[in-house]
C-alpha cells in the first residue's frame, strides 16, 4: 500500500561530524533534530569521493548530490570523465576543441579562457585548466588570454593571491603564450540568480574592458583584501602587458571558450554571448565569435560543448510519474536548478504529473545577514500543498549557502531556522499519517573552521549526512541513550545511491533495474526491533 502524503526534504550542506569545534550542529539549538537521533530511526550516508562518482577524497557538492540522488546510481561526473580523457589523451583530440583551434588559424585571431580559477573543484578543476593551456600549445596557438573569476566559496575566502601567483610561475616555465587578461570575482561571473546586473559587470570586463588596469592579479587581489574584499567579490580590472598595452578584450572571430565543467553556474554568462534573442541588457555586436564550453551548460543552446551531456534513464522523478504519483519540488532560487533539472537526471523536461514551485531567493549580497533565506516560506510552501500531492521533494538551501560565508554566528541560525521548520513539518505529517525522510546532498554546515588555525571554512567537507526516517509507526518505543546516539553518529550505513530505492520501497513501488543503489528500509525498519 502506498503511503502518502510523502516528504523528500534535502538539507543542503547539512553533514554529520563528531567534532564539537567549529561545527553549527553541535552549537546550535536544535531541539527537533535531536530529538529525531533519538527517537527515530537514521543512517549515515557517503556523500563524496567515488561514492557519489568523484575522484577519491574530493568534497561533494549540490549538483553531484541531487544528481546522484535522483538517479540512484553512481554517476561518473563530468569532473572525473574530463581527467580520464586527459590521462589517455582523448581530450587532445577532442573534435570541438579542434573546431575551435582551426577558427583561429583561420581567422587568425585569439583564444580566450574564462572560469573559475582556484584550488577547489565543484564548479572547476585547475587540471583541466592545464590541459587546455596543452592543448593551445600543441596546437601552435600564439596568444591565449585568460580571464580569471576568483571564488572564496569552495577555496577558502582569501586564497586567490597566493594561488594565482603561484600559478603564474607555473605558466610562465610551461605555457609562456599564455597571458592573465582580467579578473572578477564569482559573485559576478557565476550569478545564477537572474541578477543581470551582475552578470553584465562579467560580460562587461570580457567584452568592453573595465576602469580599472593592473600589471599584476594577484598584488591587485592583494589590495583589494587590504580593503576587506574577499576573493568572491573581487571587482572587475583588466591587466596590462609587460610593454604597458591593456590586454585585449574579446572580438569578432575571437573563441571564447569557458573552461568550468559546472553548468548551472554558467548558464547566465554564456546566454549573453550565445542567445540570439537576449534581452536583458544592451550588447556589443560580436561577428563570427566562436563560443565554446567545457560541458554542455543548456541543451539546445548555441554553444559548442566540448563534453555534452550523457541522459540518464528512469531517475526517480520518473519512475514516480510512471506510477501515476502526483509530486511537487520547492525549493528556492539559489538550489531550484538542484530540485529540478540536476535531480530529474540533467533534464529540463517535467514527467506527467510533476509540478515545480519556485520560492525567489531573497535578494541579499549576504547569505549571513538573512540566514533563514527562504526556509520559512518553503515550510509554508510544503504544508500548503500536502494533501495536494502524494510526494513533496523539498530542498532547504540556507545551511549551505550560509555556511559559504565563514561566519560560524549566522551558520548557527541557519541551523536553528531549519529546525524550527523541521518542528512544524513533523508535526503535520505524524498528525497526517504520512512519511517525512530527510537527507543531505553534502557535508558543509559541521565543518566551519580549521581546528589548527581557527581559520574560518567556506568550502564543503567530506563528512557523510544523515538520512531520517520520520513517521507515526517509525517512533521508536524508548528513545535512545546519548551513547547509542553517538555510536550511530560514526556508523556510515550506505550512500547517496541509496535514497531513491528507499524511497521506492516505502512508497511500495517496484525497484527497475536501472536503480542500482540498494534500499536501507531493512536497516532503517531493524531499528525499531533492536529496543
Amino acid at each position: 500500500m502506498i503511503r502518502t502524503p510523502f516528504i523528500l526534504l534535502i538539507l543542503d550542506g547539512f553533514g554529520i561530524s563528531s567534532e564539537k569545534e567549529g561545527n553549527a550542529v553541535a552549537h546550535a539549538h536544535i531541539p527537533t533534530l535531536q530529538s529525531f537521533f533519538q527517537k527515530f530511526p537514521f543512517l549515515l550516508l557517503r556523500a563524496s569521493g567515488i561514492a557519489v562518482g568523484l575522484p577519491w577524497g574530493v568534497a561533494g557538492n549540490s549538483e553531484v548530490g541531487h544528481l546522484t540522488i535522483g538517479a540512484g546510481r553512481v554517476i561518473y561526473h563530468d569532473l572525473p570523465r574530463i581527467i580520464s580523457s586527459i590521462h589517455d589523451g582523448s581530450f587532445f583530440q577532442n573534435p570541438i576543441l579542434h573546431d575551435a583551434a582551426t577558427h583561429i588559424h583561420m581567422h587568425k585571431s585569439r583564444f580566450h579562457i574564462a572560469g573559475l580559477i582556484s584550488s577547489g573543484s565543484v564548479h572547476s578543476y585547475i587540471d583541466h585548466l592545464y590541459a587546455l593551456f596543452e592543448f593551445t600549445k600543441r596546437e601552435n596557438i600564439e596568444d591565449v588570454y585568460v580571464h580569471v573569476f576568483t571564488d572564496g566559496k569552495d577555496a577558502p575566502p582569501r586564497s586567490a593571491a597566493d594561488f594565482l601567483n603561484e600559478l603564474s610561475v607555473l605558466i610562465a616555465r610551461e605555457w609562456p603564450h599564455i597571458h592573465f587578461a582580467s579578473v572578477i570575482g564569482r559573485f559576478f561571473a557565476l550569478d545564477r540568480d537572474q541578477h543581470w546586473e551582475r552578470t553584465k559587470a562579467a560580460y562587461d570586463l570580457l567584452c568592453r574592458g573595465a576602469e580599472t588596469v593592473i600589471s599584476s592579479i594577484p598584488e591587485y587581489i592583494r589590495l583589494r583584501y587590504a580593503q576587506n574584499e574577499t576573493d568572491e567579490f573581487i571587482a572587475p580590472a583588466v591587466c596590462r602587458d609587460k610593454n604597458g598595452a591593456v590586454m585585449p578584450r574579446v572580438c569578432e572571430r575571437d573563441v571564447l571558450f569557458f573552461a568550468d565543467f559546472r553548468e548551472d553556474s554558467m548558464r547566465q554568462i554564456t546566454r549573453v554571448f550565445t542567445d540570439f534573442t537576449f534581452a536583458e541588457f544592451p550588447r556589443i555586436s560580436i561577428p563570427s565569435l566562436f563560443v565554446g564550453t567545457l560541458t554542455e551548460y543548456q541543451k539546445n543552446g548555441n554553444a559548442h560543448a566540448a563534453f555534452p551531456h550523457r541522459d540518464i534513464i528512469l531517475p526517480l522523478s520518473h519512475i514516480l510519474s510512471n506510477a501515476r504519483l502526483t509530486q511537487l519540488h520547492i525549493a528556492e532560487t539559489q538550489k531550484y536548478a538542484h530540485v529540478t533539472y540536476f535531480l530529474n537526471g540533467g533534464s529540463e523536461d517535467r514527467t506527467p504529473g510533476e509540478e515545480h514551485l519556485l520560492i525567489p531567493s531573497l535578494p541579499s549580497v549576504h547569505f549571513n545577514e538573512t540566514p533563514f533565506m527562504r526556509t520559512p516560506e518553503i515550510t509554508d510552501a510544503i504544508l500548503a500543498n500536502l494533501e495536494k500531492y502524494d510526494v513533496i521533494i523539498a530542498n532547504f538551501a540556507n545551511a549551505d549557502m550560509v555556511g559559504h560565508s565563514g561566519d560560524f554566528s549566522a551558520t548557527i541560525t541557519a541551523m536553528e531556522s531549519i529546525d524550527t521548520a523541521l518542528h512544524k513539518i513533523k508535526e503535520k505529517i505524524m498528525q497526517k499519517g504520512g512519511i517525512l525522510l530527510i537527507t543531505a546532498d553534502h557535508g558543509s554546515i559541521e565543518m566551519k573552521r580549521n581546528i589548527l588555525s581557527g581559520e574560518a571554512l567556506t568550502e564543503h567537507s567530506n563528512n557523510p549526512v544523515p538520512l531520517f526516517l520520520i513517521g507515526q509507526d517509525w517512533e521508536l518505543a524508548h528513545p535512545r541513550a546519548e551513547e547509542m546516539v553517538q555510536r550511530r553518529q560514526n556508523d556510515v550505513a550506505g550512500i547517496l545511491t541509496d535514497v531513491a530505492p528507499t524511497v521506492l520501497e516505502l512508497l511500495g513501488l517496484e525497484i527497475p533495474k536501472e536503480i542500482t543503489g540498494k534500499s536501507l528500509l531493512s536497516q532503517l525498519r531493524i531499528q525499531l526491533k533492536n529496543q
